[in-house]
């Protein structure tokens, strides 16, 4: 079962890794790179409401590894129809062509990631294994899928191409049918019914109320911007080096997923690093050690080059292991520990809308606005003055950083 569950997290995630880090670079070859930031912020947008519709219907109508199965099966159509769409429009391809099939695509891709967890701790449950100690290491296999599909994608030559989409379009088929080799879910038995408000964390904005909790969140947001930033532009950063005589030959100027994938091998990593971390300085270090390291992030960027400067690069891929996990999972546990267990789920959809939904997408509507004063498309690559760019981005993690030092206050333990 363990091996079964390992496989299903390979393929959730392998779908998501064949397109979020190159769509950028895709989008930038066909001449639409100003509108990178609408494609990253919609995948937060549609958060705020999928998850929780699919989670009812799970809850109540279908069983949920059919119900996986089912919006894998719409989410790979509609990504083999974004690549046929990119292959019969070529270069003319345009934002309104591609817009609206993507947008269907991960409105039923973004919801699979909370019902493949929901398979798996049926499937051990039903096994007789404890989910709290066998889940973490199957857990893993999903950003080994992940990164896979990077390479796959990269080393095919496929990151400034539409055959990426094909790529996740086939993941999910193979997704959508394996799906159904697992275990069956219950349906309306084991969970209580919540309604739509209840599902979307709304009950939990109580919290609001209490002055410490409302900072938490707003900071959440705020430092949630910085969430999508660089799955969006880091490889159109990266291939804007092609246009330059002593750079455009390099390695990872044409595969710069195979670079940018050690930001997830470092991702996975730092999870290992958080229980030493929080019991030894506390929730409110930790999460300023991710505040910063996102300032590192963008400032190494900002210095980095593909040849002299790759150091650069690569100590930007390390240091986001500690930038995305020590928010994500850190403040996941505070808002677990500081809220009563009658709201402790809504509690969690809060921090969830906050980060994902609202600051995800508002950080991509806004980064893409930076992005295009300081860039311009020039023959299918994104060129300009990358360096102010990240050094913006760089200033706005260490002002939200300062400011979250200085106001919030969480209780003595």
């Amino acid at each position: 079962m363990k091996l079964r569950l390992s496989a299903l997290n390979f393929l959730q995630f392998a779908v998501w890794g064949a397109y979020l880090t190159s769509m950028g670079g895709y989008l930038a070859s066909v001449g639409i790179g100003a509108n990178i930031g609408w494609f990253y912020s919609a995948q937060g947008f549609v958060s705020i409401i999928m998850p929780a519709l699919m989670g009812i219907i799970a809850d109540r109508y279908i069983q949920a590894q059919r119900l996986l199965s089912l919006s894998h099966l719409i989410a790979g159509c509609s990504m083999i129809g974004l690549g046929l769409i990119g292959q019969s429009m070529s270069d003319s391809v345009t934002f309104g062509s591609l817009f609206p099939i993507y947008l269907l695509s991960i409105a039923f891709y973004m919801p699979t990631l909370a019902l493949t967890n929901s398979v798996c701790y049926n499937a051990l449950d039903k096994a007789g294994l404890d989910a709290v100690k066998a889940f973490p290491p199957i857990r893993i296999f999903g950003t080994i899928g992940f990164i896979c599909s990077m390479w796959i994608v990269s080393l095919l030559g496929f990151e400034t191409t539409y055959f990426q989409f094909f790529v996740s379009g086939a993941w999910s088929i193979v997704m959508c049918l394996y799906s159904l080799t697992m275990p069956a879910c219950p349906v309306n038995m084991r969970v209580e019914k919540q309604s739509f408000y209840d599902a979307l964390g709304l009950k939990a904005f109580s919290l609001f109320k209490t002055p410490r909790m409302a900072i938490f969140f707003v900071f959440s947001m705020l430092l949630g911007c910085c969430l999508q930033i660089t799955n969006g532009y880091a490889g159109p950063f990266i291939q804007s080096f092609a246009v330059i005589e002593e750079y455009k030959d390099l390695f990872f100027v044409s595969h710069s997923n195979l670079l940018i994938s050690l930001s997830q091998i470092s991702e996975t990593l730092c999870i290992l690093l958080i229980p030493f971390f929080l019991g030894r300085f506390g929730i409110k270090r930790v999460m300023l050690m991710s505040m910063f390291a996102w300032v590192f992030r963008f400032g190494f960027f900002a210095i980095g080059d593909p040849a002299g400067g790759i150091w650069a690069l690569i100590l930007s891929m390390i240091v986001y292991g500690v930038a995305f996990d020590f928010f994500n999972v850190s403040g996941s546990l505070f808002v677990d520990k500081e809220t009563d267990t009658d709201i402790r789920s809504s509690a969690q959809g809060v921090f969830m809308l906050m980060t994902n939904g609202l600051g995800a997408s508002l950080g991509m509507i806004v980064a893409q606005a930076v992005v295009n004063t300081y860039t311009v498309n020039e023959n299918g690559i994104q060129t300009g003055d990358w360096t102010t760019v990240w050094w913006i981005f760089s200033a706005y993690a260490l002002i939200v950083g300062v400011a979250f030092a200085l106001i919030f206050k969480p209780e003595k333990r």
